[in-house]
């Protein structure tokens, strides 16, 4: 008669599953055949008295495991000639009883190849095989938990499911490639998790998932197991005509919104309003007012609501402030049906360092750099990535391929480019480590930025990035292949400093600082620009727009409309921060709404009557956008008036004939009878009037229309001689009607 085997493992295993000390889990729990004739299953349930195993095949008892250990580690032997038995568990405690799947009797799931692409940092839709995963194996439905932790020495999955108990499920660590795996039968959508993560060193971490797809509202930090394949988009015809939509020659007006502050319920301020009445009321607002793309403050989670997103910890999990993932997805839906394009603040270039998040993940420097001359950023107190981990580059880059292939996102803003760029980025002389040649440029981080933009191009069906970078690097919005970062637009941030310098200023003095209006068109060309008026500039104790204007109330109102008027007809794409069309008087607050009640009075009222007409002439006449980029797109016809700071230039189209004329007083002085040299003689009409009693002017104009004679003025060959308003700006376009599209 064949012996029978041992019960259970050594006392030494058992003291290690019941420690949660085991590295390898999967070699001790589950079943395991001792020879031809049994298989023994073990496993670690505290809270049982009792542990039946049920055969699934049978659906009856095959018998009761026994308790070896006293704090709850169970084993037992069963006969299975024919290699098969599948089975679950029947526990019980006290007067209660419940089924359980027992998931160390499921095979590893990873593939070697995604495995060895994951190790590489060459797997960029690392997003379906690393996180939280609703997935089925053998008509068991459950979550398939990945996470790269190659320092850890345990790594467990922790929920209400097991108690937040690390000791209870540790994974399967996919060694040589520092993944854990485990498959929890029965944990489903909505499910609260986190990773227990014994370090190298032995410390406890319990960190969030850093692909996880959703998460707790904060100030609670939980992962949350999501699965949103199902939803059904109805923008095809938005995305097969993306790369034109978002073509250097074509308009694009953006709004930039928070969205937590953007409006709130006036019967109940304190709620912000989900993704779904966002869809109804925000896109109803930006298609009034004629803007092209709404552009999205980081919507990635973050702990700190006053970071304003802008320090993310769950970079793959939408907030959940404003509702789920799906909602998110309707809105992005909603708005591409409605022709307006999304755009994204994206922030690659540091995350904060809350216990829950990236930093010191399993206890070694897994994301952030390991020398603290490059890892830590003194104006955020945030740490930085390390861009030379090929880890890094695919967690990063897979990420804004997620946003843009799975949300629809039409373009990423990215952050602190030059932050990025820069060694020695706000540090003193000493506080930094120069690169192998001795330079202030971070190298690694260029060739992330070249491979994320070369990767979007490839992937990313027409989706374009945009950088905030304000250190004048060259060569931002260049191709990759011309030695170029690949960006296709960059925030003019040195134009926006010196318009609202100017218009600050005492109009006096202006005549002595003429160069701040025209400096902007010596580099205009050299990049592909976007003209920024965001949140930044209306912040504590920086004032809002309207607060930044020079003179009394109604002259702050004439230089604002005269600010727009300029934007709208100078080379670049427009950027405007929510509360701008209205001129909020009070600096923007992330906590509260807009002050909407403002449009109640005529002048802010104006102010946006005037922003919906400028957007509505600028994407219906090819000479405001056609050719941003190229120098025959801007002709100026008077920008040496500096006595009376008067500035004249002609816009043109792809064709020549397509052209609009633009003349600026930029003092409170009307002008009468000022010629200027135009392009062609005959009938000019008046598109825009800033000082148009309508928007809150004077009315002081040209009644609509005006003349061009053959008079030679300078080098022209016509004429116009025009009454040009206080603090305005006139867009006249001639009346042969071939300015259309």
């Amino acid at each position: 008669m064949p012996k029978r085997p041992p019960l259970s493992s050594s006392s030494e295993i058992m003291d290690a599953i019941v420690r949660g000390a085991c590295r390898d889990p999967f070699n001790i729990l589950g079943p395991h055949r001792v020879d031809e004739d049994y298989v023994r299953i073990q496993a670690f349930l505290p809270n049982a008295d009792s542990v039946m195993v049920v055969n699934t095949l049978t659906n009856r008892d095959a018998g009761r495991l026994t308790r070896v250990h006293a704090a709850g580690f169970f084993a037992g032997l069963f006969r299975a000639p024919d290699g098969r038995f599948p089975y679950r568990f029947r526990l019980s405690q006290r007067q209660w009883k419940w089924d359980l799947e027992d998931p160390y009797r499921f095979p590893p799931v990873l593939g070697e190849l995604d495995l060895s692409r994951i190790a590489k940092g060459q797997n960029w839709e690392i997003y379906h095989c690393l996180g939280a995963h609703p997935f089925t194996i053998d008509a068991t439905q459950g979550t398939l938990f990945c996470v790269l932790a190659p320092q850890a020495s345990r790594v467990s999955v922790v929920g209400d499911f097991n108690d937040w108990d690390g000791r209870r499920n540790p994974m399967r660590l996919r060694d040589p490639f520092g993944v854990w795996e485990i498959f929890m039968p029965g944990i489903v959508t909505g499910a609260f998790y986190k990773f227990e993560i014994i370090g190298r060193y032995g410390e406890y971490l319990l960190k969030a998932d850093p692909y996880a797809r959703y998460s707790q509202k904060p100030p609670e930090t939980a992962s949350i197991v999501w699965h949103s394949e199902e939803f059904v988009w109805h923008d095809e015809e938005w995305i097969t005509n993306r790369r034109k939509i978002n073509a250097l020659d074509a308009p694009m007006a953006i709004y930039e919104v928070h969205l937590g502050s953007w409006r709130r319920n006036p019967d109940d301020p304190n709620r912000l309003l989900s993704y779904l009445e966002l869809a109804d009321e925000l896109i109803e607002h930006v298609k009034k007012l004629g803007f092209t793309h709404i552009e999205l403050m980081p919507l990635a989670e973050h702990p700190f609501t006053g970071s304003w997103g802008y320090q993310p910890i769950g970079l793959f999990s939408p907030t959940s402030r404003y509702g789920t993932p799906d909602q998110l997805r309707a809105f992005i839906d909603r708005c591409h049906q409605e022709n307006i394009g999304v755009i994204l603040d994206w922030v690659p270039g540091h995350f904060p360092k809350d216990p829950h998040g990236l930093g010191n993940f399993d206890g070694s420097f897994l994301y952030e750099h390991t020398d603290h001359r490059k890892n830590w950023h003194q104006d955020w107190k945030t740490l930085i990535y390390n861009y030379g981990r090929a880890e890094v580059q695919n967690f990063l880059i897979a990420n804004a391929l997620y946003w843009i292939l799975f949300f629809h996102i039409d373009g990423l803003r990215v952050d602190a480019v030059a932050s990025m760029l820069h060694l020695d980025y706000s540090r003193n002389d000493g506080e930094w480590l120069p690169n192998e040649h001795g330079g202030n440029e971070n190298l690694e981080a260029i060739d992330f930025i070249r491979k994320l933009n070369i990767k979007i191009d490839e992937k990313g069906l027409g989706a374009i990035t945009i950088a905030e970078e304000s250190h004048s690097w060259p060569q931002v919005t260049f191709p990759v292949q011309e030695g170029g970062l690949g960006f296709r637009y960059k925030w003019n941030l040195g134009w926006m400093h010196d318009i609202l310098n100017y218009l600050a200023m005492d109009p006096f003095f202006r005549s002595n600082n003429h160069d701040m209006v025209t400096f902007g068109l010596v580099y205009a060309f050299n990049e592909s620009f976007v003209l920024v008026l965001s949140h930044d500039e209306v912040v504590h104790l920086k004032k809002s727009l309207l607060g930044k204007m020079h003179g009394d109330r109604w002259q702050q109102f004439a230089h604002l409309r005269l600010l727009y008027g300029f934007m709208y007809a100078h080379p670049g794409k427009k950027l405007l921060f929510m509360g701008g069309e209205f001129a909020q008087e009070r600096e923007w607050n992330h906590d509260v709404s807009l002050d909407w009640h403002l449009l109640e009075d005529n002048l802010h009222a104006g102010v946006q009557q005037l922003l919906g007409d400028l957007n509505r002439l600028y994407t219906a006449t090819p000479a405001l956008y056609q050719q941003d980029r190229l120098p025959n797109g801007f002709q100026w016809i008077e920008s040496n008036d500096r006595e009376r700071s008067i500035f004249a230039f002609a816009r043109y189209g792809h064709q020549s004939s397509q052209f609009v004329i633009i003349a600026c007083n930029f003092t409170p002085v009307p002008r009468e009878k000022y010629r200027i040299g135009v392009p062609q003689g005959g009938l000019y009409l008046e598109r825009i009037n800033t000082d148009a009693t309508v928007y809150g002017g004077t009315g002081m104009g040209n009644y609509g229309r005006v003349m061009a004679d053959s008079k030679p003025w300078n080098e022209w060959s016509h004429s116009l001689e025009l009454n040009l308003p206080p603090l305005a700006v006139i867009i006249l376009e001639p009346a042969s009607g071939k300015n259309e599209p």
